[in-house]
């Protein structure tokens, strides 16, 4: 249900990060990794599922509004998740 806006003391403007702004270059992150990067978190950040779905569901557009700077790296194994870093490393 909508909110009226004067209900909250401070609205922030919507920043989205860089990618070379947030990740290493020398390193390949899972999307709940790069999800927690995103908010600022460290990449290991415990995080509850609620809270991880929710910054994978702003993680994946914005990896896909970023693709042309990203690579992915296929999984070693069919049990393991693809990952993803910089394409200028």
């Amino acid at each position: 249900m909508p909110v009226d806006r004067d209900e909250f003391e401070e609205i922030r403007p919507f920043d989205l990060h860089e990618p070379e702004d947030v990740l290493d270059p020398e390193k390949l992150y899972t999307i709940p990794e790069l999800a927690r990067l995103l908010q600022g978190l460290p990449a290991d950040a415990e995080l509850n599922e609620a809270n991880e779905a929710v910054f994978i569901d702003w993680a994946i557009p914005w990896m896909i509004f970023n693709q042309d700077a990203l690579v992915f790296a296929e999984p070693e194994a069919d049990d393991l998740v693809g990952l993803y870093g910089l394409a200028d490393a």
